[in-house]
């Protein structure tokens, strides 16, 4: 909106330096065509010559002096203009010869006539008073819009940030209330013996999960905080990706999925966060680990800067893939702990646009799968 914005005020600011210049132009024509042989054949019909080169402002200032000149001696009254044209240099002298226009006459046809020279050039300025009014309320109406649009962007972020929270506290609430509830059954001793065991490790396995989202919590937050910013050092893409899907390739064996692996064999230099990009990197895997068929096949595919992840899980309703990048989405539309945190494709999609690239999902991937993630970025060379 902010780049609209400016460069509609530079458009309208353009359109309306060429409206002051023609509207100019024609009152200078009118000016020549019909006003000025009309003034100059009363005024010497009138016998009343003007002289005099100064510009107008000085010219305003003479308004005074004529309505004093025709009472004060012909001394005074040629000392006085003397030191005006010294001051404000030779500026304008209206002498009227006609004795229609003696004494208080000829002071009023001064001041008439003076008058009417500021009216010209009051006519004259009329573009520009037009072209700033204009462009004044064009530039008023569009600075309203834009408050308006920050209020609403405000209101946008209150909501999602309120939303947020109580997602939050919601993923938190139901672990705590699993451990304070196995804790206290184990504390009052009222576990059977050969179940405590079970008990401890669900206690664990809620424990866990509250660390992973608070952890991936605090990776969104870091993220959109302004202070944050890449550690960039050259690196080979290809190797990184090679490396973060090493590090999953046993919880992918345990689930019984094959690793489709494609992966181009030269390198991909690139400046990259290496900590954060393969972050972004694990979480693509972690959500096909997580979202795709047991015992299926997940595709690794990287070429020409474009990574690859696809899996033969379920499909995503086109409705929720819409904000599948938002914090808290899930595949499974469930509010439960039993699916991922709903953060870390979000987390993804941000480390990805700080690097210059994008990640978008594609739900019509090719052959078996039945979706895609794809991250981009502009080949370096």
């Amino acid at each position: 909106m902010k780049k609209t914005a400016k460069w509609y005020l530079i458009q309208r600011f353009l359109i309306v330096l060429f409206c002051v210049y023609w509207g100019g132009e024609l009152i200078d024509l009118f000016y020549r065509i019909a006003l000025s042989p009309v003034i100059l054949s009363f005024l010497q019909s009138q016998q009343i010559v003007i002289t005099g080169n100064s510009n107008i402002f000085a010219w305003m200032i003479q308004v005074l002096f004529y309505i004093l000149s025709g009472f004060l001696p012909l001394g005074i009254r040629e000392w006085i203009q003397r030191e005006i044209d010294a001051a404000l240099g030779n500026s304008l002298l209206i002498e009227v010869t006609s004795p229609l226009y003696d004494g208080l006459w000829g002071v009023a046809l001064r001041i008439l006539i003076i008058s009417g020279i500021i009216g010209i050039f009051l006519i004259r300025l009329l573009p520009y008073a037009v072209g700033a009014f204009y462009y004044s309320g064009v530039v008023t109406k569009q600075f309203d819009a834009l408050l308006a649009e920050e209020k609403e962007q405000k209101l946008l972020a209150d909501q999602k940030r309120n939303l947020l929270l109580s997602d939050i506290a919601h993923d938190i609430k139901t672990p705590i209330t699993t451990i304070c509830g196995y804790s206290r059954a184990l504390s009052e001793g009222v576990v059977q013996e050969q179940k405590r065991q079970a008990y401890l490790d669900v206690i664990y396995a809620k424990a866990m999960r509250m660390d992973e989202l608070i952890t991936l919590l605090f990776e969104y937050v870091k993220l959109e905080s302004e202070g944050f910013v890449l550690h960039r050092e050259q690196g080979d893409f290809a190797e990184l990706v090679r490396e973060m899907t090493a590090l999953l390739y046993t919880d992918f064996e345990e689930k019984g999925m094959e690793l489709v692996m494609e992966i181009a064999e030269e390198k991909m230099p690139m400046e990259m966060d290496k900590l954060q990009l393969g972050r972004a990197v694990t979480n693509l895997l972690t959500n096909a680990l997580r979202y795709g068929k047991e015992g299926g096949k997940v595709l690794v595919r990287l070429s020409d800067y474009e990574l690859t992840v696809a899996d033969e899980g379920t499909p995503i309703d086109p409705a929720l893939a819409v904000h599948i990048f938002e914090p808290f989405t899930r595949g499974d539309r469930a509010r439960s702990t039993q699916g991922g945190s709903g953060l870390g494709l979000g987390i993804a999609k941000k480390i990805v646009e700080m690097h210059g690239g994008n990640l978008i999902l594609s739900l019509s991937a090719e052959g078996e799968y039945t979706k895609a993630f794809r991250m981009r970025f502009p080949d370096p060379a």
